[in-house]
Formats: C-alpha cells, sequence, structure tokens
C-alpha cells in the first residue's frame, strides 16, 4: 500500500489534553495503579475487542514495531522532541519501522498477546524515556 507522507506539523508539546483515545474502549488500569505488589502502570489499559483499530495518538516515525517479552506486539511511534507513544499487547501489527504516520493513522489491531488475560491495547506516553500520565495529554 501507499502510505501518504506524514503532514502533522504541530508539535507534541501544543497537543496535550487534545490527543485522541487510540482505540475504543474503557480503561481499566490507570497510570499508578498498582499492578502487583511492587509494580504499578505506567500507562494505561484500554479493554478493546480483539482486532478492534488501534490508532496513532499524533504524527511521526515508526521506530519499533516486534515482539517484547511481557508487552506482546508492540509499535513505538517517535514524536520528535524526545516525545514517544507505546502501543502493546497488540493483535497485529500493521505499519514497519521507519514508517511515517499521521494521527489517526491504523497503526496496529488490539489484542491480548504477551501473555495478558483480556483483550485490549496497552498505551503509554514517555518524555526522554520517562513514562507520563496519559490523562494530562489523551481527551476521553
Amino acid at each position: 500500500p501507499v502510505v501518504a507522507p506524514a503532514t502533522e506539523l504541530r508539535p507534541f508539546t501544543e497537543s496535550k489534553g487534545r490527543l485522541p483515545m487510540p482505540v475504543s474502549g474503557n480503561l481499566t488500569n490507570r497510570f499508578g495503579g498498582r499492578r502487583n505488589a511492587d509494580i504499578r502502570w505506567k500507562g494505561w489499559l484500554i479493554a478493546a475487542e480483539e482486532g478492534e483499530p488501534v490508532q496513532a495518538v499524533h504524527g511521526g516515525q515508526i521506530i519499533y514495531a516486534d515482539w517484547l517479552r511481557g508487552q506482546g506486539l508492540l509499535m513505538v511511534v517517535d514524536h520528535g522532541g524526545g516525545w514517544l507513544s507505546l502501543y502493546a499487547q497488540s493483535h497485529s501489527l500493521l505499519r514497519s519501522v521507519g514508517d511515517r504516520v499521521n494521527a489517526g493513522d491504523v497503526i496496529a489491531r488490539a489484542g491480548a498477546s504477551g501473555g495478558s488475560e483480556s483483550s485490549g491495547l496497552y498505551v503509554e506516553i514517555r518524555h526522554d524515556g520517562r513514562p507520563i500520565d496519559p490523562t494530562e495529554w489523551i481527551r476521553r
């Protein structure tokens, strides 16, 4: 398929509070909540039907698209300026490393890869490698 060049011109920081939900579904785990005795969530877990389209929250370039132990099928989009969005436990990945994407482009399908008990999407926003609470960035 022919992929159009990314047209997103707004810097990631100017989209704070305006990013779209990456998948249709209900938030089941929030940033900072306890995952188990000594691990806290570093992003959101959104319950979604297997195969539900996962959309990039902002334009950028795919820098990782592969299996990662504990995360399942993982896609990472670099938005520039040290900002990344991560999409994990996907059923399938629809883009490849090096692809440029726009906000709203379908990049994966929700699933339960990586050992998850239920279908959905795990999403993180990171700045300079540090997880950032998506609540401040993604509108629901």
